[in-house]
């Protein structure tokens, strides 16, 4: 089975597939290499994780079947994650990519399992191996400079969420690395559109990022105008979406 076919059969879940080959994201161009983690769009074809929105999602290992139930009944999106075995002729599951709240709740219930304890430090351990501490806070102040306004830590999560080093995500750019303000900008409304709206939970009824986009705009708009401590947008300071996470 091909992945196009692979994509569109059977679940409506959203698939997302690690390439055994070469690749290259068809919206945002960057070159992905062997083993990227790619998803299939209708008319935009193969999308890196951060143009599909789904980069800020965190993997679930396949093994622990009461965790994987736990957290995909708790996580509003959620996707499935393949790998075609050579030596089976098809796709075999590797596991899923569930929101953090909704993992953390399932490892929350969980606890009397230390396996699962170990497995909740472990990863704990992996993130803070993740960030480049003072190249975040550089980031997480400029956040906190341009929008004065943003709840207590928020420019703290911003930071860390865009900048992850294996990410690809908008604060691993060139221009995010000299704190450009369209790159502080476009992390900033991503974060808004991802946590002060219901966008995810659109994405997870299946409708598609376009269409899901538009109906949160108004929304993302409003929160990041406030968080900038003026009732307008500062002219110019609306930029086109972009598909950066």
């Amino acid at each position: 089975m091909t992945m196009e076919n692979s994509a569109t059969t059977g679940s409506e879940e959203i698939k997302v597939f690690i390439s055994n080959r070469e690749s290259k994201c068809d919206e945002c161009g960057e070159e992905l290499g062997r083993k990227a983690w790619i998803t299939l769009e209708r008319d935009k074809g193969a999308l890196c994780l951060s143009c599909a929105d789904l980069d800020q999602l965190t993997f679930l290992p396949a093994g622990d079947a009461a965790l994987t139930r736990r957290a995909r009944k708790h996580s509003a999106l959620s996707a499935v994650v393949l790998k075609f075995s050579r030596a089976r002729r098809r796709y075999e599951r590797q596991g899923l990519l569930v929101e953090d709240e909704a993992l953390e709740q399932a490892e929350a219930e969980c606890l009397a399992d230390s396996d699962a304890r170990a497995r909740r430090r472990e990863r704990e351990e992996e993130r803070r191996a993740e960030v480049d501490s003072r190249y975040v806070q550089e980031f997480a102040k400029r956040v906190r400079e341009l929008f004065a306004n943003c709840p207590p830590g928020r420019e703290q999560q911003i930071a860390e969420h865009a900048c992850r080093k294996y990410s690809g995500r908008v604060g691993r750019s060139a221009a995010a690395k000299s704190l450009d303000e369209e790159a502080i900008q476009l992390a900033v409304r991503a974060h808004i559109r991802h946590r002060e709206t219901n966008y995810d939970e659109l994405l997870g009824k299946g409708l598609y990022r376009g269409e899901a986009r538009a109906r949160v705009r108004d929304r993302v708009e409003e929160v990041c105008a406030r968080w900038q401590g003026s009732g307008e947008q500062r002219a110019g300071n609306r930029k086109p979406e972009t598909g950066q996470t």
